[in-house]
């Protein structure tokens, strides 16, 4: 559905809620669509995040969302708080008639993340699930391959996050590290990857995980394997850990298909390591061109995002990740920790 009231005449007024690492990539990408969108008020409930984040956009700060809602005009929030408080952030805008936009995951219960959908659907506005590593070159030129039938029958899929977070990381912050909050290794750090078993892929028809705390001292797992099975009948898994050793080593996928075969690797799948088809292709050519080098786990595609979330709210596009479309991976994510703890195949949809 298109936006009830497109915002056509200004720019669309923004705030950022939770002033911590990952808002920094939402105030540059704010930035950069200077015109179009622009920076109404931060909040956070740490002063000294607080006070950084207003000393460094020049805007007013407030302590509590009840209150930026009440006084700040604006027409969507984007929710880099905790995981596990986007569910009651995201109602609470809805019924202040404000627009909706949240960090992955965007729940780390099934039912929050229903909830989140519901209660944006009653209020008529609407919820954008941040999916950015989607706008990397390197995946987009993947995505066409797979949407073209480059790959023939796919195979097999596997995913590898293989990064290093120390016990400090996990200290920096109380919620870090636990179920209600943060999530795992695969519902926080790996989220993003998750979203690729069924946006590349396809639907999946069923998980068996297994989980384990091997070496750091939080509730949530810091090491996990997941096997796969998509409804096509291909295979595969994710496997995914914080230990590795000295440093992030890899964020990777890898397609085994009839008539292909790729593999995107590097730090966080940002390096075109291995491209062949049977036949070719004007893409092919960018291959050389897709691949970029960085140190950041986050990639460089949340300006690109915020470009789709623009110009939906101007009535002019439809969401690339919308609540629904973020509740697919989800379900993914909530149906491996329900197989790693039952010790069982868990079969989706999880509920009908």
């Amino acid at each position: 559905m298109k936006a009830k009231n497109p915002i056509q005449d200004r720019p669309i007024r923004i705030a950022v809620v939770g002033c911590g690492r990952i808002a920094a990539n939402h105030i540059a990408a704010i930035a950069k669509h200077a015109g179009r969108i622009e920076l109404a008020a931060v909040c956070d409930n740490n002063p000294k995040a607080l006070e950084a984040a207003v000393a460094k956009t020049g805007v007013k700060g407030y302590s509590d969302l009840s209150e930026l809602l009440a006084a700040a005009s604006t027409d969507v929030v984007a929710l880099c708080t905790p995981s596990g408080l986007h569910s009651g952030q995201a109602v609470q805008c809805a019924q202040a008639g404000v627009h909706v936009m949240t960090e992955k995951p965007m729940a780390t219960r099934w039912a929050d993340g229903i909830a989140m959908v519901d209660e944006c659907d009653r209020a008529g506005v609407r919820l954008f699930v941040v999916k950015q590593n989607r706008r990397n070159a390197t995946l987009q030129l993947v995505k066409k391959a797979i949407d073209r039938g480059r790959f023939g029958r796919i195979y097999m899929a596997t995913i590898n996050v293989f990064w290093a977070r120390p016990q400090s990381y996990y200290d920096s912050a109380k919620w870090r590290g636990t179920w209600e909050f943060d999530g795992g290794a695969l519902m926080n750090q790996a989220s993003h990857y998750v979203d690729l078993i069924d946006w590349l892929i396809g639907p999946v028809e069923s998980v068996q995980a297994y989980v384990g705390t091997l070496a750091r001292n939080i509730q949530v797992e810091d090491t996990a394997t997941v096997g796969i099975r998509w409804r096509s009948g291909a295979l595969g898994s994710i496997n995914v850990t914080m230990l590795a050793y000295p440093r992030n080593l890899e964020g990777s996928i890898t397609i085994l298909g009839e008539r292909g075969t790729v593999k995107v690797g590097g730090v966080a799948v940002n390096q075109i390591e291995h491209w062949e088809f049977a036949d070719s292709d004007p893409d092919d050519e960018q291959v050389k061109t897709a691949s970029y080098e960085t140190t950041s786990v986050y990639g460089f595609g949340h300006p690109l995002y915020y470009d789709n979330v623009i110009r939906t709210l101007r009535g002019e596009a439809e969401p690339e990740t919308d609540g629904r479309e973020g509740l697919r991976s989800l379900e993914v994510l909530i149906a491996s920790y329900l197989s790693a703890r039952d010790q069982r195949r868990v079969a989706l949809p999880l509920q009908y």
